[in-house]
């Protein structure tokens, strides 16, 4: 299983850059976790975004889906140009029915609902969802397949629930949108420190640090994150890679 950081900003992208996106592959199926603002731009350096297996979506915040409506047109595109390779599942919740019902287009996407109530397989990989604390609807994610894992938060403030949600995953990616001496939680997010809290808590492999703010020396966030979590630590970056 390989995970590559596509966009990593929190709100909008840094320039040249995206918000948040994530490229996970797994025995040569590849899902796209969020598609926010230029992530279809970043994503063509590995990929032709045609060639998605899936996309599956924490929520409906522009950071987060602002590509999705271009992802829609590229796949059109390519049909019409003939290398289309079908329809691609799109997957989502319900919880605003308007966003949701964006997900579907033509006949080159389809919106697919999910819940907390059941794991869902999409190609090799099992999810599992779980609501988080944010302003609107947004889910964390767990992702497994074999003895692997990989659980990406979404946005969310610190929640206790989320550390047995997170429980011995390989790689935690947290959103961290805020540095140790400011209060995220009416924001939805969370701090550097209870980033490493989290991942202490659940006893993960790795953090890897996203959502990242425009602000502040984002080395420190490592730094706060680490006076909590004595395991390996990442800031995400564009491009970046881990195989497990």
């Amino acid at each position: 299983m390989k995970i590559t950081v596509i966009g990593c900003w929190g709100g909008y992208p840094a320039k040249n850059e995206a918000s948040s996106g994530y490229l996970l592959e797994y025995e040569d199926f590849r899902i796209l976790l969020d598609c926010g603002s230029g992530v279809l731009s970043q994503l063509q350096n590995h990929m032709k975004p045609e060639d998605l297996g899936a996309v599956v979506l924490s929520h409906y915040h522009p950071d987060h889906v602002a590509d999705v409506g271009v992802l829609q047109h590229a796949a059109l595109i390519q049909k019409i140009l003939g290398s289309g390779k079908g329809t691609i599942p799109i997957y989502g919740h319900d919880l605003d029915e308007a966003e949701f019902g964006k997900l579907t287009y033509k006949d080159v996407t389809k919106g697919i609902a999910y819940s907390a109530n059941e794991p869902l397989t999409i190609g090799p990989c099992t999810f599992t969802f779980m609501k988080t604390k944010h302003p609107v609807p947004c889910f964390a994610m767990r992702i497994e397949a074999e003895n692997h894992s990989i659980v990406y938060t979404g946005d969310s403030s610190y929640m206790d629930e989320l550390a047995d949600f997170a429980k011995d995953a390989n790689v935690l990616l947290c959103e961290c949108n805020f540095y140790s001496d400011m209060d995220g939680s009416n924001a939805g997010h969370m701090t550097a420190r209870e980033a490493g809290m989290l991942a202490e808590r659940a006893d993960v492999q790795l953090l890897l640090l996203t959502h990242l703010p425009h602000y502040g020396d984002l080395d420190q966030l490592k730094k706060e994150a680490s006076e909590v979590f004595k395991r390996e630590i990442a800031l995400a970056k564009t491009n970046l890679e881990f195989q497990l």
